[in-house]
C-alpha cells in the first residue's frame, strides 16, 4: 500500500478526532481542572472550589493522598489540606486518572488483548516513567506520570473509528517482525502518535502531552525539559513492554535505547531500578488509578 500524503492523513485524523464523540470531549470537571492547573495565576483555593462540587472526585483525591503512592505522613481528612500537600499538578492528575479509566472498556482490542489491557500498560508507563524521574532528579516527576497514562491515547482513537484495520495491523505487527507505527502507516494510513497527539491538542492537555502522545517512538535526546518527559516515557514504554505488562505490541521491536536513556541522564542502574520494582509501583498506583 502505498504512504499516505499530508494531506491524506491530516485528512484522516481529522475524520477520527471528529468521529470520536465519547473521546473528543473529557468530563466537564476534568477539563475545568487541566485548563485551572495549566494557568499560570491559578491558586489551589481556585482548584479547591472546582473538586469540592464533585464529590466523586473528592473522595478520590482523599483516597490518594492517604495512600503509598505519595507516601505522605498523618492522615488527611480535608479536601482543601489534601490539595494544598499533592500540588495542584497531582490533583489534575488524579481527575484525569478517574476519567480516562472509563474510556479503556473491555472491549477487544486485538487478538489477546482487550482495551483495558492497553490501559493497565499505560498506568505501567507513568508509573514507571515518574520513578525514573525521580531517580534521576528530572523535575518532571508529576508531567511523565500524565504523560505517561495519555502516551498511547491514539490507539483509543483508532479503536473507536477503525477497529478492524487496527486488528490487522496488530496481527501484521506480531508476525512480520516490523515496527508498530510502520505498520499503522500503511494499514491505517495514519499511527497512533499522530491520532494521539491531535487529541491532546483538542483537549488542551499540556504541550508536554501532546509532544510525548505524538513522538514518544521517535523521542528526541535532550535534557530540555519538554523533551526531557518524552525520552522518560519513551524509555518507559520499552521498559514497561519488555516486562509483558498489558498491551505490548507497540514496542514489540523497539528496545531501551541506551543512548536517548543517556541523554536524559538515565543510567542503567535507574532502569534497573524501575524494572525490579514495577510490581510494587503499580500497586502503590492502583488507588489513583482504579
Amino acid at each position: 500500500m502505498p504512504t499516505a500524503t499530508i494531506d491524506d492523513s491530516a485528512q484522516l485524523i481529522a475524520q477520527a478526532i471528529n468521529s470520536v464523540a465519547s473521546l473528543s470531549t473529557l468530563p466537564e470537571v476534568t477539563a475545568q481542572i487541566v485548563r485551572t492547573v495549566e494557568d499560570k495565576n491559578s491558586s489551589a483555593q481556585t482548584l479547591h472550589k472546582i473538586v469540592s462540587h464533585d464529590p466523586a472526585l473528592v473522595m478520590r483525591v482523599l483516597k490518594v493522598v492517604n495512600s503509598a503512592f505519595y507516601g505522605l505522613p498523618g492522615q488527611i481528612a480535608s479536601i482543601d489540606r489534601a490539595i494544598v500537600m499533592l500540588g495542584l499538578n497531582a490533583v489534575k492528575n488524579i481527575a484525569v486518572a478517574a476519567s480516562l479509566g472509563q474510556m479503556f472498556r473491555g472491549v477487544k482490542l486485538c487478538e489477546g488483548f482487550t482495551a483495558k489491557d492497553l490501559w493497565t500498560h499505560c498506568v505501567a508507563v507513568a508509573c514507571a516513567a515518574r520513578d525514573l524521574s525521580k531517580q534521576a532528579k528530572l523535575p518532571v516527576a508529576d508531567e511523565a506520570f500524565l504523560a505517561g497514562m495519555i502516551h498511547d491515547i491514539g490507539l483509543l482513537v483508532a479503536l473507536q473509528t477503525w477497529p478492524e484495520k487496527l486488528r490487522t495491523a496488530c496481527e501484521q505487527a506480531r508476525v512480520s517482525g516490523r515496527r508498530f507505527i510502520e505498520v499503522e502507516q500503511e494499514v491505517l494510513g495514519v499511527d497512533h502518535q499522530q491520532l494521539g497527539q491531535a487529541l491532546c491538542e483538542k483537549w488542551n492537555f499540556p504541550r508536554s502531552c501532546a509532544l510525548v502522545a505524538g513522538h514518544h517512538h521517535d523521542a528526541p535526546g535532550t535534557a530540555e525539559s519538554k523533551l526531557a518527559v518524552v525520552g522518560v516515557v519513551a524509555v518507559a514504554d520499552s521498559l514497561v513492554s519488555i516486562a509483558g505488562v498489558g498491551f505490548t505490541l507497540t514496542r514489540l521491536h523497539d528496545p531501551v535505547d541506551p543512548a536517548l536513556a543517556a541523554a536524559i541522564g538515565l543510567t542503567a542502574q535507574h532502569i534497573e531500578s524501575t524494572r525490579s520494582r514495577l510490581p510494587q509501583l503499580l500497586d502503590a498506583a492502583s488507588a489513583i488509578t482504579a
